[in-house]
């Protein structure tokens, strides 16, 4: 079985995060989602409209993902994958070169954005 983790998030989801899903799950037969915890997104100083829960349960029912973990500090990615076997790391080209260091772990995938749609954008128009 051939495992893929990507890394998000996943707030406001729209059909770019699901394209993102797709296409990561694609690669491989099971695909493990790693969503931001409220805690980490304040030390980002990213907001959030949705809580953890919610979001880790709207990611549940998406049928590309698999599994769903929470993402804590930039540093556990090493780890995650070393703890679930994963064979696959995806993540946006809008980070292409800023995860290589996992190279030495596993296959490292930079999937284009999809363009015309982002979580911010959503968030402009609103307001």
């Amino acid at each position: 079985m051939k495992k893929v983790i990507t890394y998000g998030t996943f707030d406001l989801l729209h059909w770019g995060h699901i394209k993102l899903l797709e296409r990561a799950k694609a690669l491989g037969d099971y695909l493990v989602v790693a969503i931001s915890t409220d805690e980490f997104n304040r030390l980002k100083h990213k907001e959030a409209y949705h809580s953890f829960e919610h979001r880790k349960l709207i990611l549940e029912a998406i049928r590309y993902v698999d599994e769903v973990i929470p993402e804590s500090d930039w540093e556990q990615k090493i780890q995650d994958v070393k703890d679930h076997n994963i064979d696959i790391f995806v993540m946006g080209d809008d980070w292409k070169g800023e995860f290589d260091f996992l190279k030495d772990y596993c296959e490292v995938v930079y999937l284009p954005r999809t363009t015309g749609i982002s979580t911010t954008k959503i968030k402009d128009d609103l307001r």
